[in-house]
């Protein structure tokens, strides 16, 4: 299992990154609000292209806007490991899949609490990743929803199914109690579990075991 740290909510990026980039974790999980698909709205594209002079590591980008065709070119610039848009969004999917096919992106769609996991069932073949939100979007500090574990396990079977290595990652209110439950995903997306303790690593190989 790999993990992807979530610094949103935290409040020195830049201190955070650079604690980060020390430890072994695989990913930095990049929140991109746009104030229109949740309420909230982070920094912009110019804040966020000088994160490469704080960490080293591989940028795993999650928009949570209504548009996010016109800001793919933009974020191809970084040290993109995944680009994650929602499924229920405005833009065209196919679209955005071919365009972070010119780029060499992988891609991934994310699915909200109130959704069914089988809306993404369609996309599977074409798509990298699955982000299963257990919280609602756009807030840090939220608790796990436990019926995320229903659909984690009916997307494994699906994948499974098809023979496909679309990989699962699941986002939001992960902690060290509840991470048991989820040995079985590719990829945890851990924010504030990890920003919040006092030894990053100690905390990250945690969640590994």
């Amino acid at each position: 299992m790999k993990i992807s740290a979530s610094f949103l909510g935290v409040p020195n990026i830049g201190q955070t990154l650079r604690r980060l980039n020390v430890t072994d974790v695989d990913y930095i999980h990049v929140d991109v609000m746009d104030g229109k698909y949740v309420k909230n709205k982070t920094l912009s594209f110019n804040e966020f292209k000088e994160i490469p002079n704080y960490t080293r590591k591989r940028l795993d980008v999650h928009l949570m806007v209504q548009n996010p065709l016109k800001m793919i070119d933009n974020y191809a610039t970084l040290n993109l490991a995944y680009l994650t848009v929602h499924i229920n969004i405005k833009d065209n999917l196919e679209k955005i899949f071919q365009k972070c096919q010119t780029y060499g992106i992988k891609v991934g769609l994310a699915v909200n609490p109130k959704d069914d996991i089988s809306i993404v069932f369609p996309y599977l073949d074409k798509i990298d990743l699955v982000l299963i939100m257990s919280v609602e979007p756009g807030l840090p500090g939220q608790e796990f929803i436990k019926s995320t574990l229903t659909k984690i396990d009916s997307l494994k079977d699906e994948i499974k199914r098809r023979g496909l290595k679309t990989l699962i990652s699941v986002d939001g209110g992960i902690t060290l109690d509840n991470v048991k439950y989820l040995k079985d995903v590719d990829i945890i997306v851990s924010g504030s579990t990890i920003t919040k303790s006092p030894n990053f690593q100690d905390t990250i190989k945690k969640l590994r075991a």
